[in-house]
């Protein structure tokens, strides 16, 4: 955790991300280790920010679930350029100057281009059997070995079952490949801008994120709803949203 060099003080500033200096918080809003939220502004931005106790851990799962929860809820309102988790700094005149003056009019213009938007991710994951199902049909040579180990003991076919879950796992990775390329094209047809993420799981179908117009919301769904349809009993599609543009922002962070 990064402060200043007066490490004497007891408690210091956690920002999660630059808004619009009209943006108004919900008082009962928490933050991580379940403080209550404030606003720093200056000019027209402004830092949602919260005080912690220096000498408190962060990073347990509720504080990284208290970090986006508060993004993504701000995001619905307005404009948001989120911090990556984890930034602090010693003071809210820190925050002022050191942060929001410093790069206030790279904050603004960001802000203005996020305007209207919010970031939506997509992802689905194969249904197990199906996908299966799907690649020995389509592979005779993995087919073939999964004949050869049927019933066999699993010392006497290790080299069989190795070569097959290979040829699963990269059949696997082209479906995905072919299958994320799809459904980009067709997100991309309704103007939303995409990022394609990694993979987090071997039996991943897509997981990409979209920057979308609010307005467009139904658009996209509609979108989403016509693939999902189409791989129903295949692959399960999630629409996740509206959350902060965190695949989209490339944010300062404070220095200290």
């Amino acid at each position: 955790m990064a402060v200043s060099e007066d490490t004497k003080q007891d408690t210091a500033i956690y920002v999660y991300g630059i808004l619009p200096a009209d943006i108004e918080i919900d008082p009962e809003a928490r933050g991580v280790a379940d403080q209550p939220i404030d606003v720093v502004r200056h000019g027209d931005i402004a830092a949602l920010v919260s005080q912690i106790t220096v000498e408190e851990p962060l990073g347990t799962p509720e504080d990284l679930q208290a970090h986006a929860r508060l993004l993504d809820a701000a995001a619905a309102e307005a404009p948001v350029l989120p911090l990556r988790f984890g930034a602090v700094v010693s003071s809210a005149e820190a925050v002022a100057e050191e942060l929001l003056a410093a790069n206030h009019d790279y904050f603004a213009a960001a802000l203005d281009e996020l305007e209207g938007k919010a970031q939506y991710v997509i992802k689905g994951r194969y249904d197990e059997k199906a996908i299966l199902s799907e690649v020995l049909a389509e592979n005779p040579d993995a087919e073939n070995l999964r004949q050869q180990i049927r019933d066999q003991p699993e010392d006497a076919t290790r080299n069989e079952r190795i070569a097959l879950g290979e040829l699963i796992n990269n059949s696997i990775a082209a479906k995905r490949d072919a299958d994320t390329q799809k459904l980009v094209e067709a997100l991309e047809s309704i103007g939303v801008r995409v990022n394609v993420r990694e993979p987090t799981h071997e039996e991943d179908a897509v997981h990409v994120a979209g920057l979308v117009e609010t307005a467009g919301q139904s658009e996209l769904e509609e979108v989403v709803g016509k693939v999902a349809d189409e791989w129903k009993g295949r692959a399960d599609l999630r629409l996740i949203g509206p959350m902060a543009p965190y695949d989209f922002v490339i944010t300062r962070q404070p220095q200290g």
